[in-house]
């Protein structure tokens, strides 16, 4: 069975070398723990932890799912034993605040945490992902009694939690939600309905599962601004803070799906369940993007992560598969055919896993720092430098989620392809990587509409392009540096003239909107996806930059790592990146392309 190894000299490299992560961690309060040798070590024990534990689980819990008994959830076998091991090693508190028994240590520790679990092992992981999400969201919108009450047991790992927003009427659109909340004469609520798709709805690996559940006031106005939020417990909590009586939410059905079969999806049935308020009343959708925010980064990371263990896998096969001879001539001449890896049209596959996985790795731990400087800014009560932060964060999340699952996608069939048809069967475990990873484009909300949630809202709406050009001012600063080192010069050519695209652009749709509205849906996934490879090749270009320096100083033990990285750099501008310009073509077609033709038109007439 193929294994999973932590690309630990790759994480260390963009946090020490890249991004400088100890400079940065120095500087936040939260930071102060997380020296360089606690973070080396935090990481070593991640890495033992997903490589010995959490890996050997991941085909095996595929091929025997979960299970539904009389409501409740049993997860593949030797999942409760990895949970146990992972509350023992205090992962789930790693980064929340102590007071409520965390470790305290930055945000971004915990996204570094669920980069290595993840592509370990992405259905366990999501167990616990759904956790940090229902805590930011009780820490940051719970009153005290809440944040007291629950944030205790779920930073211990004693307790889990959810996010029920979908229903079986209304996915994305929430407007649509029917879920209904009766005040009672205690203050409490009466939650009454059904919720579907529930990643991690229920299951044995804790003594209790609380829900962040969307549901409608009998008062409350249509659409999405009549959308309140509730806390909803599985037990609800008795006096001493332990699991006290059963609550009316029960597991109906497990969803029968093609990937992350280890995953508990449900479907949740409301019974009159008492629930909590949380947040202001009918603000619950606003609280919720708190939840929706992080599971997307989250999400993203399901882009990386694929890539990353497709990579390895097909990497070590292509390295031992032999077939042919090298275009070239031979390479092997002692053995019967040449290795995979001689063939040009292999090495492009697995360079382009390659440069997908780290580019989106960078992409990841850049937006981590803003996530740090947010989380810091919230804690220390200063809420309008928080929305600067959660502002720029807000720009690259849809960038960060869509661009990068629809990137690990691809790198996933890749890594089927240089199998041939060995990667067809279950054995060598490629196809599960495909099918787990499939779902990454389509939770937390497609591909489309976080291209309409970043080119409608956060840079036509919001800010009129301000987004575009704040970042890409960041780009142009740090391309311009580059034009010095003649190593260097292309790349910073090449970004400057993207950043200079990408803002014309921006002006061209905000230009074509005002006459036709058509045109924002009908450019917004080609306008995602050209922003994704422009931030890529941002990331590249740091990588490269601080490779050139080190290869020029020599000595290096690692100038094999760097020259790699150099190399890799190269084939991304030369071999992806020209994807852009295709997105820049496209993005400026007309939308009647689109939108002559009537429903009927298109109607299957064989």
């Amino acid at each position: 069975m193929p294994v999973y190894k932590a690309p630990l000299r790759d994480v260390k490299f963009l946090l020490n070398e890249v991004f400088d992560y100890p400079g940065h961690y120095a500087s936040l309060p939260s930071g102060e723990n997380a020296t360089p040798d606690i973070v080396d070590a935090i990481l070593s024990e991640c890495a033992k932890f997903s490589e010995q534990v959490l890996s050997p689980l991941y085909q095996s819990g595929d091929e025997e799912g979960c299970t539904l008994t009389d409501g409740e959830v049993k997860t593949p076998a030797g999942y409760k034993d990895a949970y146990d091991q992972y509350v023992m090693g205090g992962w789930q508190g790693l980064s929340a605040p102590e007071h409520y028994g965390g470790q305290g240590l930055p945000a971004s520790m915990g996204l570094l945490k669920q980069e290595m679990m993840g592509t370990a092992n992405w259905p366990f992981s999501m167990y616990p992902g759904l956790s940090m999400g229902a805590m930011n969201t009780i820490y940051l919108h719970g009153s005290e009694d809440q944040k007291e009450t629950y944030l205790h047991p779920m930073t211990e790992g004693r307790w889990a939690g959810t996010m029920c927003l979908t229903e079986p009427q209304c996915g994305t659109d929430l407007g649509q939600v029917k879920t209904k909340a009766e005040p009672q004469a205690d203050g409490s609520y009466q939650i009454t309905g059904t919720k579907i798709f529930i990643s991690s709805g229920d299951h044995d690996l804790t003594e209790n599962i609380i829900h962040i559940v969307l549901a409608r006031l009998p008062d409350a106005p249509k659409g999405t601004r009549g959308i309140s939020l509730f806390i909803v417990p599985k037990f609800l909590p008795a006096e001493d803070g332990q699991v006290g009586e059963r609550n009316g939410v029960v597991c109906g059905s497990l969803e029968k799906k093609m990937g992350i079969k280890a995953s508990a999806t449900c479907v949740m049935n409301f019974d009159g369940a008492k629930g909590f308020l949380i947040g202001p009343e009918n603000q619950g959708l606003e609280c919720m993007f708190t939840f929706m925010n992080t599971a997307r980064i989250g999400t993203a990371i399901q882009g990386v992560g694929p890539a990353e263990l497709s990579y390895q896998w097909a990497l070590d096969y292509a390295r031992e598969r032999r077939s042919m001879r090298a275009v070239s001539g031979k390479k092997e001449p002692d053995q019967v055919a040449d290795s995979l890896i001689h063939h040009a049209d292999v090495r492009r596959m697995l360079l382009t896993q390659k440069a997908i996985a780290e580019g989106g790795r960078a992409m990841l731990y850049d937006a981590a720092r803003l996530a740090d400087h947010m989380v810091e800014a919230h804690t220390a009560g200063d809420p309008e430098k928080a929305d600067q932060y959660d502002d720029k964060l807000g720009f690259l999340t849809p960038i960060l989620k869509g661009f990068l699952t629809e990137l690990g996608n691809e790198a996933a069939n890749l890594g089927v392809q240089v199998f041939g048809g060995h990667g067809y069967i279950c054995e060598h475990g490629m196809e599960q990587i495909v099918r787990d990873t499939r779902i990454a484009t389509l939770y937390e909300g497609t591909t489309g509409i976080q291209a309409l949630d970043l080119l409608g809202r956060k840079v036509l709406l919001m800010t009129q392009g301000g987004a575009v050009r704040d970042y890409t001012l960041r780009i142009a600063n740090f391309a311009r540096k580059l034009l010095t080192d003649k190593k260097m010069r292309p790349y910073g050519l090449e970004l400057l003239k993207l950043t200079g695209q990408w803002n014309w652009l921006t002006v061209r749709l905000m230009l074509i909107a005002r006459k036709d509205r058509d045109m924002v849906s009908a450019a917004a996934n080609d306008f995602l996806m050209y922003s994704g490879y422009v931030s890529m090749a941002y990331m590249w270009a740091r990588m490269a930059a601080v490779a050139n320096q080190k290869l020029k100083h020599g000595g290096e033990e690692s100038e094999s790592f760097y020259k790699s990285k150099l190399a890799t750099a190269e084939f991304y501008y030369e071999r992806l990146l020209p994807r852009a310009q295709a997105h820049a073509t496209s993005m400026l077609s007309p939308s009647r392309t689109l939108m002559s033709l009537d429903s009927d038109d298109m109607a299957f007439t064989g």
